[in-house]
This record gives structure tokens, C-alpha cells and sequence, in this order.
């Protein structure tokens, strides 16, 4: 999918839907895509949108934290809209597509990528904890393909775009929770682009290892320390998100169905694939690592030791 090109026609009889509240109004350019982005307001949701808009998209920045949208939106093109979107609500999903769809005539692009993460000993992780994770990276996800995908075959093109990571195809403890919703996301969108592609509908999931984010100093529960947990095996070096963002646009223009950055994130793919039990015996032994610094960074009261 290129991000130039003839416009779709728009829907006959679909009405205009009222403006996005605080958002700017959006000059209609022919030929430009339209997407929208979910966690668009950090990360790698904000390196999406930059990079959409660069690219000439009409983008819609969602985010639960609507001042975050905004913020971002503020930086970008008259293009980009700011909206406020909870990924759990799948009312609201279908809502955001429909008024794409209502303003425009068709949906080009779903970027599906709202994440959390909770990284701890297994065990710390309370069931509200399991539930909200499972509730965004995954069910998000879901609401996301559950209202753009039927309207993406309606008008007979479409991509949609979900973020992964590298823990949904490699994995290692303690960050349990987060390794079981990226390999699901990662199963549903092969699974998806298996139908979808043949019917003119692409699908791509981006995995990448640590990416310069926010998400790397969040969600600790006991002495988890994300930033050196998720980099240690990349020289301590986080991938660049707009770099990441640029990827991503050149892999729904190629109709890939993967993507994994940077170089040495895919190698590591490749020997878990080819030696799973040796990579499982490498991640015991990270792991065991990671834990004894923990220990001797907090008081032994925060830390389980086992």
C-alpha cells in the first residue's frame, strides 16, 4: 500500500460526522490515506503519526490520554486529529472507525498499537494486573480488527498494522504477562493475514526489541528495573522509535508480514527457532541474572528471593 494514490470514492449517503472535539480541521486531499493510531499519544504510537503525517496521511491520534493526543497533534499537519480512545471499550473502537468512514468514504490504515507492560516475578502479578494487560495489548487489538477489518473488505483494501514485540516470538520470565499477549497478537495477525491478504487486505505485525519509550520505565512490580532488563541484550541501546516508524511504513508498502528490529533482535528469532531448548536454557539463565541484581538494588522485603 502506497501512501499516494486515487482516492476512494466516498460512501453514497454517508453523513458528516461532527468534528472531534479540539481537533483541527482536516484540508481534503486527494489521494492521501486515512489512518488512525491507537496509543498514538507516546512511543510508538506518536512515531506513527509523525511519520504518517510526513508521509501526506490524514492520521487520528487516539489515546486514552487525550491530552497526550492532542499535544502530539499540535506538532503535526492540519491533517491529524487528536481523539480521546480507551482500546478496552469496543464501542468507542467501532465509533472512531465509523466516523473515518463517515468523513472520508473508507479506512486505509489501522495502526493497532495501545500497550502496557508489567514486568516482576510471576507470582507479584495480582489478577487485575493479568486482566488489564490482557484487556489492552490483546482484547485492544481485537476491537481494533473487529471494527476496521469488515469495513476494510467492504471497500476492498486496507492494512492493518499490529504492534507486537520480540517477547511475542521469543520468550523469558518476568514479564510473563506481556511475553502471553505479544505471541497472541502475534498468532492472530498471521492467522488473519492468511485470509485477509488474498482478499485485499493487508496485514503486517511489527515486533521489535527495545524501543526507546516511555514503556521502558513502567509497570515494575517488586525490583523489576524494565530499562535494564529490556536492554541488556542489545548492548544497552534502545531502537530509535521514528526509525522504527519509518520501518513500519516501508513494510505496509512492501505487504510484509513481519517485521522485526533491529538487525540483532532478528538473529535472536532465528536461534530460538532453530534451538527453542538452548534459547529456553539461555532465558533461565538470563533470568536467574536479572533477579540477583534486583535483589541487590532493593531491600530484600521487596524483592521474593524464592
Amino acid at each position: 500500500m502506497r501512501f499516494t494514490g486515487k482516492q476512494a470514492p466516498r460512501t453514497r449517503g454517508a453523513k458528516q460526522a461532527p468534528r472531534t472535539r479540539g481537533a483541527k480541521q482536516a484540508p481534503r486531499t486527494r489521494g492521501a490515506k486515512q489512518a488512525i493510531v491507537t496509543g498514538g499519544g507516546s512511543g510508538i504510537g506518536a512515531a506513527l503519526c509523525r511519520a504518517l503525517d510526513r508521509a501526506g496521511a490524514h492520521v487520528v491520534c487516539t489515546d486514552i490520554d487525550e491530552a497526550a493526543a492532542e499535544a502530539l497533534v499540535s506538532t503535526l499537519s492540519p491533517r491529524a486529529r487528536a481523539a480521546r480512545l480507551d482500546v478496552t471499550d469496543a464501542a468507542a473502537v467501532q465509533a472512531v472507525v465509523d466516523d473515518v468512514v463517515a468523513r472520508t468514504g473508507r479506512l486505509d490504515l489501522i495502526f493497532n498499537n495501545a500497550g502496557i507492560v508489567w514486568g516482576g516475578d510471576t507470582e507479584l502479578l495480582t489478577l487485575d494486573q493479568w486482566n488489564a494487560i490482557i484487556d489492552i495489548n490483546l482484547r485492544g487489538v481485537v476491537h481494533g480488527v473487529a471494527a476496521a477489518y469488515p469495513q476494510m473488505l467492504r471497500q476492498g483494501h486496507g492494512h492493518i498494522v499490529n504492534t507486537a514485540s520480540m517477547a511475542g516470538l521469543t520468550a523469558a520470565g518476568q514479564v510473563t504477562s506481556y511475553v502471553a499477549t505479544k505471541h497472541a497478537v502475534v498468532g492472530l495477525s498471521m492467522a488473519l493475514r492468511s485470509e485477509a491478504v488474498p482478499r485485499g487486505v493487508g496485514v503486517l505485525v511489527v515486533c521489535p526489541a527495545a524501543v526507546e519509550t516511555p514503556i521502558l520505565d513502567k509497570g515494575a512490580v517488586g525490583g523489576f528495573v524494565g530499562r535494564d532488563y529490556f536492554l541488556q541484550t542489545q548492548g544497552g541501546r534502545a531502537y530509535d522509535a521514528d526509525r522504527l516508524a519509518r520501518d513500519t511504513l516501508r513494510a505496509v508498502e512492501r505487504n510484509k508480514a513481519i517485521l522485526v528490529k533491529p538487525t540483532v533482535a532478528q538473529a535472536q528469532w532465528w536461534f530460538a527457532r532453530l534451538a527453542p531448548g538452548l534459547m529456553n536454557r539461555m532465558a533461565m539463565r538470563f533470568v536467574t541474572g536479572q533477579r540477583s541484581r534486583q535483589v541487590d538494588r532493593y531491600p530484600s522485603d521487596t524483592v521474593d528471593t524464592g
